[in-house]
């Protein structure tokens, strides 16, 4: 399937494991084709990660940034990836950011995509009781600062991937209940508006779907009836460089997905633009 001129499409997803579910992906892939899918949650060495399967799939670029059963990012792409970075956060070595260029066909300058694998932070939201929180806060206190310091966004650039904060009042099922639940509390959405606003990053979702109106891309495996409940939270993102915002075309979230055999928690979400 020849790539198109006129549009990129760009996919990110919480796998929740690459090998796991690499049918699952397989799927996606078969009947999306997104130009470019970034994972996270890859949870295995890069040794052990599965390239024939994208190679087989028609992505034969992929990078990765892997560890053994926790964490990891990857991005495979049908066009060619360059540039590849891969950063560390908090002094820890544990893959949650990986970084790549792309020209696609047509384009005047490269686009340069980050993908974000950010800590869940745990149960209790108190950083002096519970490390893992204390961990979320200073990731994304470090994340916020760099982009600052580095000027991330002054180029064509996308930030995509789990970031596990929900900020919007209705990117959850219930403002009022979960205020104190890790995910939505109010230090941790402070912290994500502090590192928009450090890019800064348009929301490209809520570019499409009104604030006003209820998106999510997580449903717990805790809920029985899940899809019947509906009680969602939006913690993957789409985030895009200034000079990109105008040239968004669309974004979708793939609930479907998570109707899928043995699923991921998390939906894939699509995002196109003009290149």
């Amino acid at each position: 399937m020849p790539l198109s001129t006129a549009a990129l499409s760009i996919a990110t997803w919480n796998i929740n494991s690459v090998r796991l579910r690499i049918d699952l992906v397989a799927r996606f892939l078969g009947e999306r084709r997104p130009d470019v899918l970034c994972l996270q949650e890859t949870k295995c060495r890069d040794a052990e990660f599965p390239l024939s399967a994208f190679h087989k799939l028609g992505y034969p670029h992929v990078e990765i940034s892997g560890q053994k059963g926790y964490h990891g990012v990857a991005i495979a792409s049908r066009l060619p990836l360059f540039d590849v970075d891969k950063r560390s956060f908090c002094d820890k070595e544990d893959c949650r950011h990986l970084a790549a260029s792309l020209l696609p066909d047509g384009a005047a300058r490269p686009l340069r995509l980050h993908n974000f694998y950010v800590p869940a932070g745990g149960d209790e939201p108190d950083p002096l009781i519970n490390p893992k929180f204390a961990h979320k806060l200073a990731f994304l206190d470090e994340m916020a600062a760099w982009m600052k310091e580095s000027a991330v966004a002054a180029e064509d650039a996308m930030l995509v991937g789990d970031l596990n904060v929900a900020p919007l009042e209705q990117d959850v099922w219930s403002h009022k209940a979960l205020l104190r639940v890790v995910s939505h509390t109010p230090i941790e959405v402070e912290k994500f508006g502090v590192m928009q606003e450090a890019g800064p990053w348009v929301d490209a979702m809520r570019r499409f779907v009104p604030e006003h109106e209820k998106l999510y891309t997580w449903w717990s495996y805790r809920a029985r009836e899940w899809e019947a409940s509906d009680r969602g939270r939006r913690l993957d993102h789409v985030l895009v460089s200034d000079s990109l915002a105008p040239r968004l075309r669309g974004v979708s979230v793939e609930k479907g997905a998570r109707s899928w055999d043995r699923p991921s928690d998390h939906a894939p979400v699509i995002v196109t633009l003009d290149v």
